[in-house]
Parts: structure tokens; sequence; C-alpha cells
């Protein structure tokens, strides 16, 4: 599942003025990096953003340049929604690496010049990422999920009337529209349940983030100093 994501009381510790300065590097002068967003105090920098957009580029076979402003923005407010739920779910084991690397060649099955690790590595570098930079996200974003779902899992609960309500009202219609087989509900019943499952667990996660956002101090260049942001 991904944030809507794959989105807290306390006072900002920088003020937007200052926190939206450019960061400078050893070398007087020289800007590497900037602030675009403050998180009750924690900074969202532009190469976070940056990153993120390059993730969600290659993780769907795209050209990171062809990203709109809309989507630009929307993949901001999904690092501002990670570092809410980070504020509450966090970690007491490291992720199996197994899964880490599960999800990498996933990814690299998108792209038929990445069979060599060479290829890989050509790929990883037009994208501007690293298989470190790669291997955390990954790991970051499975975690942060597998947190979330254990969470909010517990309370979801799909009676058989709702199941056999999607069936008739959703599922009957589409397969007549498309002239297929009318597939009997004994033979979909655990899929549609998994899928009602999911469509709640989204719900409550959606939710779950507006609640954090109307209670936390999030700044965004867009956003006057000690302004809120919903």
């Amino acid at each position: 599942m991904k944030l809507q994501w794959i989105q807290l009381g306390k006072p900002c510790a920088i003020a937007l003025g200052l926190s939206l300065a450019l960061v400078n590097s050893a070398v007087a002068g020289q800007v590497i990096d900037r602030v675009v967003a403050n998180v009750n105090g924690h900074v969202v920098l532009q190469s976070d953003w940056e990153q993120e957009v390059a993730f969600e580029a290659i993780s769907n076979a795209r050209d990171p340049d062809s990203f709109t402003s809309t989507e630009r923005n929307a993949a901001l407010d999904r690092l501002v929604d990670q570092e809410l739920l980070r504020e509450q779910v966090r970690p007491s084991q490291p992720l199996p690496g197994e899964q880490i690397t599960t999800g990498v060649a996933q990814v690299r099955k998108l792209y038929t010049d990445c069979a060599t690790d060479e290829g890989w590595r050509a790929k990883l570098q037009r994208y501007g990422l690293s298989q470190s930079s790669m291997e955390k996200h990954l790991g970051d974003q499975i975690q942060l999920m597998k947190l979330v779902e254990d969470r909010l899992r517990p309370s979801i609960q799909i009676d058989q009337r709702a199941v056999e309500s999607y069936y008739q009202d959703q599922l009957l219609p589409e397969m007549k529209r498309a002239g297929s087989r009318m597939t009997p509900l004994t033979e979909v019943f655990g899929r549609i349940k998994d899928l009602l499952a999911e469509r709640k667990m989204n719900e409550l996660l959606s939710g779950w983030l507006a609640n954090l956002r109307s209670e936390s101090h999030i700044l965004t260049p867009e956003a006057s100093a000690g302004e809120r942001n919903p």
C-alpha cells in the first residue's frame, strides 16, 4: 500500500524566515541545499524532495523531468505525511534485508536494460540515485507501512454482508458490461474481502493523517511565518 502516502502539537523550532534560508556548504557562498518544509521542527530539504521524486519516477518507469508541478507538490506532501507518521510509530526491529532485496529486484524488472549490474548502476545514476539510497528508501517505506498497518489493521472488520453487497452492486454489473463469465461469489469472496479491507485501511490512514496535520505545525514556502498548514 502506498502512502497517500505512500502525510502534534509541538511548537516549530525554527521561524519560517530562517528555516527557508539556504544551507551553505563548507565552501563559503556555495549553496548545496535549502529547506522546503518544516514539520514540527523537523526540516525537509530540497534534496529530500528531489530524491522522493526520483524514487517515485524510477519505481514507475517514468522520467523525473515528466513530473508536473502538481505531482511534485504531491510528493512533498507525502514527505510531510511520512514525517508525521514517524512521530507516531517507531520501529522496534530492523527490516529484514531480504525484503529490501526483493523490493530492489522488483524495480529492476521494470527495465530491460537493467539485467546486468552495470546496467542497473547506470540507471540509478540516470535518476541521481545510488544502490544504498535506493535500499534505504525502500526499507523506510516498507517498514513505515508495516507499522501503520499493524496499528490500523486490528480495527478493520469486513463482514459477509459487505462482501455480498460489493459483489451484487459493483462486481456483477462490471462483469455484465464486460461480457465476461459471471464468476460466482465463492470464487472471489476472499479477493473482495481483501479489497474492502484495503479501502478501509486507506480511509483510516487518510483520517489519521488529516487529524495529525490539524494538530501539527507545518511550514512550507507557500506559508507565512507562524501559519499552520492543514
